[in-house]
């Protein structure tokens, strides 16, 4: 924590972020005549959204109310019985009232366009949960940004696995392009690359600005801190007990924590630092783990050789599920997804987020198993062969029946979205039969700094730290320890980047 330093630089907002949170912030402050500085840590913008299919969770909107979709009272008793009162009600109604406004609010701005979005709720037994709650930007000619589509973060398997770009932008990538868009034409806003925050400036109980790589910048109305989580920080993920490891993350690698510590530092509250946004992971020969899903196949089992889980489960759960076989000693850091030879050796994943490697690199790194019987694959995995037959020939009596009673594998509309609606349930009596290794996978961690309805960040006696606001992976998330649905990342960030800057600015329910 600094006092009274010399400022390179003044702004009214400051934000630290480029994700969708940050980028709303940004977009309300300049949108409002306010100057405004975006700093983000990485070499690029977008953050974790950029590499995400940008579905944003917003029940009730204009444009779903437009597709016939107008549901918002029941979607806000589903989010209220989901996330239980892990979270405050307030925050929770306050996130579930403003994303409607919001859309309303970019509409109003021409660079920005959106469609409905089918995807099925993660909690499809819960009364209330539906399939049609999100939306995302349409999709966007890169054309269009001029300059700024070089600095645009790309996706996933584009920035880490060197594949060949798309020639037009869609989900994560359009939502963020289309920010970069509006915000090029706005006059009083500021983009800066490789500025991460590393400390806030505080005098007499104000956060009056911040050192951004290495300039001291004012922020005369407020610090809006969105740059994501910390889960490519080791050191914060073993501190805060979060499962799993950096070499399962998905997030950029520039998400370190640096502006959560930074809040830390001057005194802020947190709360569900041991949290992520959970995944399955396949298992990479380079020893990493990619987020996959849509199985199209395969069981899952433990050291025992027994299934230990619905295989279709929204992600989040799934996840969640493995970290509780881990914890009660069911399955190690990696366990195996057992398929037949229907669709040949490889595995039955179509997302898998990264491509894989030749598959002779993951039987030489002993991740991917074949044998010609159930028994012999059972002894190359190290499971008793007698306990995996049973479990085999026990799935295979659920899929011939349509049912699964252990586990309820496709009694929800989640788990048949990759089925075409049909059963999930597909039988493995096809050889020679098939062993891949999965891990722990996460799509970014969860837990940051404690906030309000309008996203002032607060201290552990529930004061607010003035001109200090946080949203998007840097916030506690509003949802607690659940995952409600596709899209509720993004959706809760840009909601709480966009109270913030109207706080600050003082247009804020708060003011």
């Amino acid at each position: 924590m600094t006092s009274n330093p010399e400022w390179d630089e003044t702004f009214d907002v400051v934000v630290v972020g480029s994700g969708g949170g940050g980028m709303t912030a940004a977009w309300t402050a300049a949108r409002a005549g306010a100057s405004v500085l975006l700093v983000e840590a990485g070499g690029a913008y977008g953050g974790t959204t950029a590499y995400s299919g940008g579905g944003i969770w917003f029940p009730g909107n204009t444009v779903l109310r437009a597709a016939g979709h107008d549901d918002a009272d029941e979607a806000r008793d589903y989010f209220h019985a989901v996330v239980g009162d892990r979270t405050p009600r307030t925050l929770q109604d306050t996130f579930l009232a403003t994303g409607p406004a919001l859309v309303d609010r970019l509409l109003e701005d021409d660079a920005f366009a959106f469609e409905p979005f089918a995807w099925p709720d993660y909690f499809g037994s819960v009364p209330g949960a539906a399939v049609e709650r999100q939306i995302r930007a349409l999709p966007l000619d890169p054309a269009e940004l001029g300059p700024l589509a070089e600095q645009l973060r790309p996706p996933l398997k584009v920035d880490r696995a060197g594949a060949a770009p798309a020639d037009t932008l869609i989900g994560g990538q359009a939502l963020i392009g289309r920010f970069l868009l509006a915000l090029g034409r706005l006059d009083t806003a500021e983009l800066r690359l490789d500025a991460a925050c590393t400390e806030l400036v505080v005098e007499d109980g104000r956060v009056v600005g911040l050192v951004a790589g290495e300039r001291r910048v004012r922020a005369t109305r407020g610090v809006v801190l969105a740059s994501g989580g910390f889960e490519h920080n080791a050191a914060m993920r073993e501190q805060h007990g979060v499962p799993g490891a950096v070499s399962g993350a998905m997030g950029p690698a520039s998400n370190r924590g640096l502006a959560i510590q930074a809040g830390i530092d001057i005194g802020a509250a947190t709360d569900l630092m041991d949290q992520a946004w959970w995944a399955p992971g396949i298992a990479h020969p380079d020893g990493t783990t990619s987020f996959s899903l849509w199985f199209t196949g395969g069981i899952f089992v433990d050291a025992d050789g027994e299934r230990f889980v619905n295989e279709s489960l929204p992600y989040d759960r799934l996840g969640r599920d493995v970290i509780d076989a881990q914890r009660s000693g069911r399955v190690g850091e990696r366990y195996w997804m057992v398929h037949d030879d229907r669709d040949g050796a490889l595995p039955p994943v179509r997302s898998t987020t990264l491509p894989l490697a030749p598959a002779e690199e993951y039987v030489a790194a002993g991740l991917w198993h074949t044998a010609d019987t159930v028994a012999e694959l059972a002894a190359a995995i190290g499971v008793p062969a007698d306990a995996l037959e049973a479990t085999v020939a026990r799935f295979n009596e659920h899929a011939a029946a349509g049912h699964d009673p252990d586990f309820g594998r496709g009694d929800e509309p989640y788990d048949r979205s990759f089925a075409g609606g049909g059963s999930p349930l597909v039988p493995i009596e096809k050889g020679p039969f098939h062993a891949v290794a999965f891990g722990l996978s996460d799509l970014g961690t969860k837990g940051g700094l404690v906030t309000d309805e309008h996203a002032r960040v607060l201290r552990p006696d529930g004061t607010v730290i003035a001109g200090l606001y946080a949203a998007g992976n840097s916030m506690a998330a509003v949802t607690g320890t659940t995952y409600p649905g596709g899209g509720n990342p993004i959706a809760a960030s840009m909601v709480f980047g966009h109270l913030a800057v109207l706080d600050a600015l003082g247009s804020g329910a708060s003011r």
